[in-house]
């Protein structure tokens, strides 16, 4: 026994901690470890379990346990490749639009004044608080190939009408674009509140000594706030994919020839396009494990190479 937990008295006898110091915390953690264990826990358990099972969800339907039978189909399917190859798509192209763009708006705007600083602000922020099924029809109208703004604009330049979600070869890069324009706006707040941290005399100093805007942005600037950086950089990769679901669910269904699909779209379309309930359990079950190795990957580089002030 430690002598932190426990003590002795001037007359010898054994002070130990009372109940309230055990009880206390517990109490006040057991909202959040209740809402963890209805909302989160209990339904991965739940999905768990029925991943073991055939059932389309329709009433008086039996459940029929086929063991790891879901998981076998569910990996032959012929979809899966193309789904899984379009995952890592949504997850690397977006890391430009959630992490180099913010960064450097944030950079070139930490000195903005006056009223650019408000046109600046709303610009960079609008797409943020927009739901996503609203972005999705806005674009839809922008795009259209006949009457869209943006192809009226391309025609009027010579360049032709495109067919931006149509098309195999640009619509899984129209939609990454779609979901990365959403998001630039808050890895942009994350970094400039990050660099608003930073202490001025760091900077000031290195420009005291010569240092050009550039040097003081690689060498001091970016360093310190490399915690925000490597966080933004982790949920991009964890939730990239996942982002684009609204986007791929209004506007493409998957499409054209599976070009935008993914994983998570698989997910719901086997669930609830489907019913395929066991199936998208399973592919519920193999995002789980696969997204979870690499957030502990994430977690670990996050831990190693973060530099903090101080």
């Amino acid at each position: 026994m430690t002598t932190a937990a426990i003590s002795t008295t001037s007359t010898g006898r054994i002070h130990r901690p009372s109940v309230d110091a055990f009880l206390i915390p517990v109490l006040m953690a057991a909202p959040a470890m209740l809402t963890l264990a209805v909302w989160v826990y209990y339904p991965l358990l739940e999905t768990a379990w029925l991943s073991f099972f055939e059932w389309n969800m329709m009433p008086g339907a039996t459940k029929t346990f086929v063991g790891f039978e879901n998981y076998e189909r569910l990996l032959s399917l012929p979809e899966m490749p193309k789904a899984t190859l379009n995952t890592i798509y949504y997850t690397l192209g977006l890391l430009p639009m959630t992490v180099a763009l913010p960064l450097a708006v944030a950079l070139l705007s930490q000195n903005l004044q006056g009223p650019w600083r408000n046109v600046y602000r709303a610009a960079i922020f609008l797409p943020m608080i927009m739901a996503p099924v609203v972005i999705a029809v806005i674009w839809r109208w922008l795009l259209n190939a006949e009457y869209g703004l943006i192809n009226v604009i391309l025609n009027s330049l010579g360049f032709g009408k495109v067919q931006f979600l149509n098309n195999p070869d640009t619509a899984l890069w129209t939609i990454l674009f779609m979901t990365g324009w959403k998001l630039v706006g808050f890895s942009t707040l994350v970094f400039a509140a990050a660099i608003t941290q930073i202490d001025k005399s760091m900077t000031e100093a290195a420009r005291m000594d010569g240092a050009s805007e550039w040097r003081v942005a690689i060498d001091i600037v970016i360093p310190l706030i490399s915690p925000s950086v490597l966080f933004i950089a982790m949920l991009t990769v964890l939730h990239g994919a996942q982002w684009s679901f609204a986007y791929i669910n209004v506007l493409t269904k998957g499409g054209p020839l599976l070009a935008t699909t993914n994983l998570f779209y698989l997910l719901y379309e086997y669930g609830f396009a489907n019913f395929a309930v066991g199936w998208s359990a399973a592919a519920g079950m193999v995002l789980f494990l696969g997204f979870g190795a690499i957030a502990i990957l994430c977690g670990r580089v996050l831990q190693r190479h973060a530099f903090h002030q101080g």
